[in-house]
């Protein structure tokens, strides 16, 4: 949803091979195929990434190093705010892995 979904639209009207990483499968499917329709351009993936949890940004870096052959552009998007405070399983506050140390991980895991 908003600037992510914007970008996303943006990337795939210039052909570009886009991957969303959402949280939900659901809602990003849904952005998935209306991205695709809008833009006619199949090249338009999903892949699940919670930045809130470190061992899925692992996850996610791994799987698009593994299955890509190339990174162009990575855009950081995830952001909560307004949360309770809460600690995640890993031991960290939620709000801080969401926002800063999810997308630092996953953007130096991605420069290989």
């Amino acid at each position: 949803a908003g600037i992510g979904k914007c970008v996303a639209m943006d990337l795939a009207r210039r052909n570009a091979r886009t991957i969303l990483a959402c949280r939900s499968r659901e809602r990003g499917q849904a952005a998935v195929e209306e991205i695709r329709a809008a833009t006619g351009n199949p090249a338009v993936l999903l892949r699940l990434l919670d930045t809130g949890s470190l061992a899925s940004v692992r996850a996610f870096a791994s799987a698009v190093l593994r299955e890509e052959p190339r990174l162009d552009v990575l855009v950081n998007n995830a952001g909560v705010t307004g949360l309770p405070f809460a600690i995640t399983s890993e031991g960290l506050e939620q709000t801080f892995t969401t926002n800063y140390l999810g997308p630092f991980l996953l953007t130096n895991l991605l420069l290989g």
